[in-house]
């Protein structure tokens, strides 16, 4: 996966942090992702020596509310037929989102699809990022058609700085 600026990427999508310029703290010490890149973002810094002041996760990849069919349905569904499920996919990132995003697509794979859905966010390893100092923001749109953005809102309350925005979806 390729970093831009402490950027991690959004499964099926490559450089879109201009997506999130309304949001995006830009600095050497802050380092950010969207979606399955929020997971990738969690893991450089929770794994990295370097100083980190501030973690961003934009509509972090969300799925440990989902039970085991749901998640084989996913990755069954990708396999059997990858352009309609990225196609379906692509269109709930983008259902409350008004700017093309096409020129940031790029081809998403089984083992990333996997390894997102699967994700278990931690709580250990997030209360370890806050005792070290690291400010983490997590922004989530109430109308995502990708994650329950309430279920993960109250999850990451208790270690972040939560912005929920009503009328916004998973691209914010």
């Amino acid at each position: 996966m390729k970093i831009y600026n402490n950027f991690f990427s959004g499964f099926c999508f490559s450089n879109e942090s201009e997506l999130f310029e309304d949001y995006l703290e830009k600095g050497d010490f802050i380092v950010s992702g969207f979606s399955y890149g929020a997971i990738k973002a969690f893991l450089y810094v929770k794994n990295s020596e370097k100083r980190v002041d501030k973690l961003q996760l934009f509509s972090p990849a969300f799925f440990q509310n989902k039970d085991d069919k749901f998640k084989r349905m996913q990755l069954m569904y990708f396999k059997k037929d990858e352009e309609p499920y990225i196609k379906t996919f692509l269109g709930n990132i983008n259902s409350s989102f008004d700017k093309d995003v096409s020129k940031y697509y790029k081809k998403g794979t089984q083992e990333e699809l996997d390894e997102l859905i699967n994700f278990v966010w931690n709580k250990e390893d997030l209360k370890s990022l806050v005792k070290k100092g690291i400010k983490i923001e997590v922004f989530l749109g109430g109308k995502d058609k990708i994650i329950d953005s309430l279920e993960a809102k109250e999850f990451f309350k208790e270690f972040a700085t939560v912005y929920y925005f009503k009328e916004k979806g998973h691209l914010l």
